[in-house]
């Protein structure tokens, strides 16, 4: 019934977008770049500093993650979306996404830098910070950094994988069914197609083929997935090894 055995937990077409996701990024990236980052967690190694809920203290937190994705901070502006905020309908490129949105990404003008817009009540929730913090960073390092178009139907999701490839998909990871139930229960109509977030399970493959392109059997960062996501990483991680022995 629950497929605890090495049965794929995802469609054939969600391994092999996953598959061409990750050598996509190899190739736009640079694969060394998911080799070597850190596999970034909700520890005091990763954030020493004591989160009190205000804007500096998310400030200090956008520094730490622009640092582990590799993005320069100091290029970007980060700013609060106000709750119930109706930035997004007086923006074209975002009236496909949700009214309501957890973060928004805008790119450099002439003018004016890169800004990052994070929803106020976040502040209340350091672990759904992070994980949009880093989605929107992802489309600092796809978009701002040239290697995809805002018009690409898998940009979306393009961007939560860049986050698994760069070492923060432990979060996003987590987050994923956070933030669709509470679209879902403010009744914003959320469909993971105009949000681009991945469905869980398909983070849970995607975190096994990131540990398995790092050589890594049994990651000790796994314990600080969601007990579903823990599952699906098995079955996928099994799965995986199963397919290495077989193609030899």
């Amino acid at each position: 019934m629950f497929g605890f055995g090495s049965k794929l937990p995802v469609t054939e077409d969600e391994r092999d977008w996953v598959d061409e996701g990750f050598a996509r990024l190899s190739t736009m990236l640079g694969r060394r770049r998911m080799l070597d980052c850190a596999v970034v967690l909700p520890t005091d190694e990763f954030f020493p500093d004591a989160y009190d809920g205000t804007e500096s203290g998310l400030d200090k937190m956008f520094r730490q993650v622009c640092r582990y994705m590799g993005v320069d901070g100091g290029t970007l502006e980060l700013s609060l979306i106000p709750d119930g905020s109706e930035i997004a309908d007086l923006l074209p490129e975002y009236s496909h996404a949700s009214r309501d949105p957890a973060g928004l990404h805008f790119g450099r003008t002439v003018d004016e830098p890169t800004l990052i817009g994070l929803k106020a009540c976040l502040l209340k929730d350091p672990l759904g910070a992070v994980a949009t913090l880093a989605h929107e960073l992802g489309h600092v390092v796809l978009l701002d950094g040239g290697h995809m178009s805002r018009d690409l139907e898998d940009m979306e999701p393009m961007t939560d994988l860049a986050t698994v490839f760069l070492g923060l998909g432990v979060f996003t990871a987590n987050a994923s069914r956070r933030f669709k139930q509470f679209q879902e229960d403010r009744r914003q109509g959320w469909s993971t197609k105009h949000q681009g977030y991945l469905p869980e399970v398909v983070f849970g493959y995607a975190l096994a083929r990131f540990a398995k392109e790092r050589g890594e059997a049994k990651p000790a960062w796994t314990q600080y997935l969601s007990t579903n996501l823990k599952t699906w990483f098995r079955q996928s991680a099994t799965w995986l090894e199963r397919e290495s022995q077989t193609r030899g």
